[in-house]
C-alpha cells in the first residue's frame, strides 16, 4: 500500500472512531527515531518554556520502538523516520490502538564522506555498489587509493529502512548489504565515524550534516532545503510523530503534535537543518 493510501486509510479510521490519545495531566512522553529526536526535544523546551507546569521528556530508540512504544502504550508519541509497517498497524488494530501520523518534516538521506575525499557526487547505482561491497576502493570511483570503510545505520532505525528502499532496491529486487559494513546506533554516531575516519561513507538526516562531514551529490543532485521540498533529492523522506487516535483540541498532546503547523515550529524545523512541510 502507498504511502498515501497508508495515511487516507489512517485518517478514514480517525473519523469513524469515538476514541482521542489522553497524555497523562501535565505530561508527555516521547520515544522513537534518532533522527526525529531533535525536532521533538526542541519542540518540547520550547512548549515547556510556555508551560512551566508540563513535563515533556523525549527518548531516542529508534524508529521501531517508536511505533512499539505507541502499540503498547509506553509512550504518547512515537517519532518515526518512516511511516508504520502495514504489519505495525495491524499489531496495533489488534490491541485496540489507533495511531495517527503527523507528517511533521521532510529530510534528506545525505550521503557524507570525509572532507578531505575528493570525490564530491555518487549517482545511486554507484552508492548500492559500494554498500553491497562491489566497489570497495575509492580509486574506483576518481578519488584517492584508499579502502572504503561503509557505515550504515542498525536495522531497527527508520533511516536504515528508508535508505534500503531507496537506494539498495533496484528493479524490484533488494540488494543486501555487504559484511564489511559497521552499523552505528545513531545518526550523530554516523557523523561521528565519518568525520574522523578519512576512508568512511555513511548516510544520516539532513540535520545532522554539518562542517565536519562532506554530503556529497547524488545523480547530480545536492541535499539541500530547495532540492527536498521540490522532490528533486532523489533519496527523501517525511518525518513522523505518531498518536494513539486524534488527541482532544486545546490538549497540551494536540498542542505539542501541531506545533510544526505554526510559524514557531517551521522556524524550529528549518534552524535543526530539516525542512518544513508547509509555510503558515
Amino acid at each position: 500500500m502507498k504511502l498515501i493510501q497508508k495515511i487516507a486509510a489512517l485518517f478514514a479510521a480517525v473519523c469513524m472512531t469515538a476514541s482521542v490519545a489522553h497524555a497523562s495531566d501535565n505530561k508527555i512522553v516521547v520515544d522513537g527515531s534518532t533522527t526525529v529526536g531533535p525536532i521533538a526535544k526542541a519542540f518540547a523546551e520550547y512548549y515547556m518554556t510556555l508551560h512551566p507546569d508540563v513535563n515533556i521528556t523525549v527518548s531516542e530508540s529508534g524508529s521501531g520502538n517508536g511505533a512499539k512504544g505507541i502499540i503498547n502504550g509506553a509512550c504518547d508519541v512515537g517519532a518515526m523516520s518512516r511511516f508504520m509497517k502495514e504489519s505495525e498497524i495491524k499489531a496495533a488494530s489488534d490491541k485496540g490502538v489507533l495511531p495517527v501520523p503527523f507528517a511533521v518534516a521532510m529530510d534528506g538521506l545525505a550521503v557524507i564522506v570525509h572532507p578531505s575525499n575528493p570525490v564530491s557526487g555518487l549517482t545511486t547505482d554507484q552508492v548500492r555498489d559500494i554498500y553491497t561491497g562491489k566497489i570497495t576502493n575509492w580509486k574506483e570511483l576518481g578519488g584517492q587509493d584508499a579502502k572504503i570503510v561503509v557505515i550504515s545505520r542498525d536495522t531497527n532505525s527508520g533511516t536504515y529502512e528508508t535508505f534500503y528502499e531507496l537506494v539498495m532496491t533496484h528493479s524490484g529486487t533488494k540488494e543486501k548489504i555487504g559484511q564489511s559494513a559497521e552499523y552505528a546506533g545513531s545518526n550523530g554516531a554516523v557523523r561521528a565515524r565519518v568525520q574522523s575516519t578519512p576512508g568512511a561513507i555513511g548516510y544520516a538526516g539532513l540535520g545532522f550534516v554539518d562542517r565536519q562531514v562532506k554530503a556529497l551529490t547524488i545523480n547530480g543532485i545536492y541535499p539541500d532545503t530547495d532540492t527536498v521540498s521540490s522532490g528533486r533529492y532523489p533519496i527523501a523522506r517525511a518525518l513522523f510523530m505518531f498518536s494513539n487516535g486524534y488527541p482532544k483540541l486545546g490538549t497540551d498532546l494536540f498542542n505539542y503534535l501541531n506545533l510544526y503547523l505554526t510559524p514557531k515550529g517551521q522556524e524550529i524545523i528549518e534552524a535543526i537543518g530539516f525542512v518544513p512541510v508547509t509555510k503558515y
